[in-house]
């Protein structure tokens, strides 16, 4: 007795917008250079004296895995909202480190324009497609 075996249809990935892109790539990268940052506060001992210099390797661990984590969330608007907020905390870092504010500038300038311009061009692309569907009776 032959079975006759369902092939199931292939899953439809989920459209994905210019800004989530470009976003995550960006999160995903400076997640790396967080980390690094961590172990620089460490090895600088720039934290206060009551605060134990390990405390640098955890707090750049947390916030890269915070920047990995947020960068799946990209496709809701809190999801770019807590992307800013993890800007803001590299930014903050500069007062233990001051190298980290050009890390900030550097990265803080490319997630601007990573959901700005993004979040554009998503709006474009979708008037364009919009006219398309409209030209072509849909």
């Amino acid at each position: 007795m032959e079975r006759v075996s369902e092939q199931k249809a292939p899953r439809v990935r989920r459209r994905r917008g210019a800004a989530e892109s470009l976003g995550q790539i960006v999160l995903v990268f400076e997640s790396i250079i967080v980390f690094l940052a961590g172990l620089a506060v460490f090895g600088l001992k720039a934290l206060p004296d009551a605060v134990p210099d390990w405390w640098g390797i955890v707090g750049g661990a947390v916030v890269a895995v915070a920047m990995l984590v947020v960068s799946g969330l990209l496709r809701h608007r809190w999801g770019i909202v807590l992307g800013w907020a993890l800007q803001v905390l590299v930014a903050l870092a500069a007062f233990l480190v001051p190298a980290i504010g050009l890390v900030a500038v550097i990265f803080g300038a490319m997630w601007a324009y990573a959901t700005i311009k993004g979040a554009s061009l998503d709006r474009r692309n979708a008037r364009l497609q919009a006219q398309a569907e409209s030209a072509n009776g849909e």
